[in-house]
């Protein structure tokens, strides 16, 4: 939805009762007064449907093995934990910002894990451009400029995603469960790579041969 200003004229008491409640639920009057709004009227503000995404998120993860979903930070960000199997168990962080804006792009994914081993940080370089790399030869197509947009840097994957192809997978529920495969996928992947039961080429193409399956029975983005 665009956002404009606009000029009107309210009453002082009305306001005074926006800004108690605009304050108790840790947002600004504008927003209030958006959701207020939105809620007489039945159409859903940006806020609306990326809590509704987050709330199914939730719910997903809370029954998965091994996650943790950390407590909103703010109505943009939510936060995931899982733990590598390595020395020490170091934490995956899965940091997914929704974007308010009605557009082509609905968020960005951000992985990282914090580590003082060089042979833990380069077995993320690698694996994160092994993974990359993948997605780029399997899923380019789907994407404009026939370019999926992710970025590595030490210890960080961040992967920009897109709404649905399908107008019948954008609703909340669909969303947030392509959203949750990916990171669930991604997870399995990355600790299987981490594992090093394998030599690397084996591991990476056991790894693609189950990716091309698993994109076949998911929801892009």
């Amino acid at each position: 939805m665009d956002r404009n200003v606009y000029s009107i004229v309210l009453l002082e008491e009305l306001v005074d009762a926006v800004d108690r409640l605009a304050c108790e639920r840790g947002i600004s009057r504008s927003g209030m007064i958006n959701r207020i709004l939105a809620d007489y009227l039945s159409c859903a503000t940006p806020e609306e449907r990326i809590g509704n995404i987050f709330s199914c998120m939730e719910q997903y993860f809370s029954a998965a093995e091994n996650f943790q979903v950390r407590s909103r930070q703010s109505e943009t960000m939510l936060t995931i934990r899982s733990s590598l199997k390595y020395r020490y168990h170091p934490t995956v962080r899965y940091a997914l910002e929704l974007f308010r804006e009605n557009s082509k792009a609905i968020g960005e994914l951000r992985v990282t894990l914090r580590t003082k081993s060089a042979v833990l940080e380069d077995l993320l370089t690698e694996f994160f451009t092994f993974r990359g790399k993948m997605e780029q030869r399997w899923l380019g197509a789907h994407f404009p400029g026939d370019h999926v947009p992710y970025g590595i840097g030490p210890g960080r994957f961040t992967r920009t995603l897109v709404a649905p192809a399908s107008e019948q997978d954008r609703t909340a529920e669909k969303t947030s469960e392509a959203i949750c495969d990916y990171i669930l996928e991604f997870d399995r992947e990355l600790k299987h790579y981490c594992a090093g039961s394998d030599s690397p080429i084996k591991t990476q193409v056991k790894l693609e041969w189950e990716y091309q399956n698993h994109i076949k029975k998911n929801i892009i983005i």
